[in-house]
């Protein structure tokens, strides 16, 4: 294991979630000859290119074909074999959503799918690479688990988790080099669990993915002026923390959630169908993503700004609902 401290989060936060997962996966594979690595012809976009040239009979790059990737990482997890395969998050949830449905859902292959640059990591080259549907189109598939980790070391804890997890997992990377970093040290990570930053309040911030460090960003501001703002890493989206939503709905009048993803069928709308469900009075629920609207192409930076999910926006939106309480 990985210990933490500040020096390395921050390191990790400066390489970006994509070439530290490359790194995490060669760690994890050196000790255990079941860890296959699979990628569709983005194995130095995954940043497997020193676990492919280690460890060449553990990595599979099957080309630009990503249907054929979750055909055949579904075979070799019936093998028994822990597969980790990676691609572009848009071509992970929509080119080949059939095959996830199938093998994944359907079969419960226990493939780990790690769809990399989520949300607007890769906003530069256009829509075609937005990863802003993949959440509703994972929730609405039966047996597929969802986790969005916040940051470097929670991506180094989820794909330890999901060695030792029985189903099929879809691991939703989101940011990219020089993310805010959310853990400097050791804590608790279950799959299904969400993790509390800031103690459950009237108004509560409910996160994932990079979002969550932007949020912290912007609770810390808040704290300075004397406002108390909950905050919680959701970064298991399916199934909910059932635990934190009945605090949730017993504290809060007021959650914002904040993603990158659209406001439809992500992780604010899976609140609230938790809430119709369990036929509960709640909260208002603030859903603060992508609009039903292809956003105006730019910088990553640009895009969070633009949408009021950097840690600006976030600020603002929560500053407004606090003073119209």
């Amino acid at each position: 294991m990985i210990a933490i401290d500040k020096r390395k989060a921050r390191a990790w936060s400066r390489m970006g979630p994509r070439a530290v997962y490359g790194q995490f996966m060669l760690e994890m594979a050196r000790d255990d000859s079941s860890v296959l690595a699979l990628s569709a012809d983005l194995g130095r976009s995954s940043g497997l290119s020193a676990f492919s040239k280690e460890l060449p009979e553990q990595f599979f790059n099957t080309g630009i074909a990503e249907q054929n990737l979750v055909g055949v990482s579904s075979g070799l997890a019936r093998m028994g074999f822990n597969v980790f395969s990676s691609t572009f998050a848009p071509f992970a949830s929509l080119r080949a959503g059939e095959q996830v449905r199938m093998n994944m859902g359907y079969m419960q292959e226990p493939v780990n799918l790690v769809a990399l640059a989520s949300g607007f990591a890769l906003g530069f080259l256009g829509n075609s690479h937005f990863g802003i549907e993949d959440i509703a189109v994972m929730r609405a598939i039966p047996g597929i688990t969802v986790v969005s980790p916040a940051d470097c070391y929670e991506l180094y804890k989820c794909l330890n988790a999901a060695k030792n997890f029985d189903g099929p997992l879809y691991i939703r990377l989101t940011g990219g080099v020089g993310m805010p970093v959310v853990y400097e040290e050791d804590y608790e990570f279950t799959i299904g669990k969400a993790d509390v930053l800031r103690p459950i309040d009237e108004v509560t911030i409910v996160a994932h993915g990079t979002t969550v460090g932007h949020a912290l960003k912007a609770v810390a501001a808040m704290e300075e002026d004397g406002l108390k703002v909950g905050l919680v890493n959701m970064h298991t989206i399916k199934p909910l923390d059932s635990d934190v939503m009945a605090e949730l709905v017993s504290k809060s009048k007021h959650v914002l959630v904040f993603e990158e993803h659209t406001s439809v069928g992500g992780l604010g709308t899976a609140m609230l169908e938790y809430m119709n469900d369990k036929q509960v009075n709640g909260p208002l629920i603030h859903r603060k993503g992508v609009n039903d609207h292809f956003p105006k192409t730019g910088g990553y930076d640009y895009m969070l700004s633009t949408l009021g999910l950097n840690a600006e926006g976030i600020g603002q939106s929560v500053r407004q609902v606090i003073n119209e309480l």
